[in-house]
């Protein structure tokens, strides 16, 4: 089983057992760490993406820190001596690569198994010395609204608007 993750802005492929270098990850030596935002999980040649990664992680450890290869950085104007050097070594932190676990749904628990609370207690009405509830006063119903006056009847159609007489007139 195999996972897409992405760490420090990069993608990695991860196996369990794979120690990868990603930027650095503040935490001390043998932290465990959680990826989630996933983008492929393969489980024995079946790929899963989009909704099926909800629940996928990949489990990792933090196993050291080192300094990556250095970087040469050479700034250079023709004709007016100016030359500029500078370096750049970055930091990685070296991760193990513990488990890749789809997060598959648990069995469903049976409602059997484990009686509830309400199921034990007896019902209030029963309850020594308790006073019956009192009925709770019904919401009262909302006044229907008046209907509309048929003033959508006087109104015009809403095809072409009427024109005055004396343009009928002409016509």
């Amino acid at each position: 089983m195999y996972a897409v993750i992405k760490a420090g802005g990069k993608q990695q492929r991860v196996k369990p057992g794979d120690v990868i270098e990603v930027e650095l990850m503040h935490g001390q030596h043998d932290d465990r760490v959680t990826f989630t935002p996933l983008l492929v999980v393969d489980d024995d040649g079946k790929a899963h993406v989009g909704k099926d990664l909800g629940r996928a992680t990949v489990k990792a450890k933090l196993v050291g820190e080192h300094k990556g290869e250095k970087v040469k950085i050479l700034k250079y104007r023709p004709k007016t001596g100016y030359v500029k050097r500078q370096g750049h070594r970055q930091m990685y932190t070296l991760v193990e690569i513990e488990d890749v676990s789809l997060g598959r749904r648990a069995a469903p628990k049976k409602a059997e198994a484990e009686p509830t609370a309400e199921a034990e207690a007896p019902p209030e009405a029963e309850v020594e010395g308790a006073q019956p509830k009192a009925p709770e006063p019904e919401a009262a119903p909302e006044p229907e609204a008046a209907p509309e006056p048929e003033a959508a009847a006087e109104r015009e159609p809403a095809g072409e608007p009427e024109q005055p007489e004396e343009a009928q007139a002409e016509a």
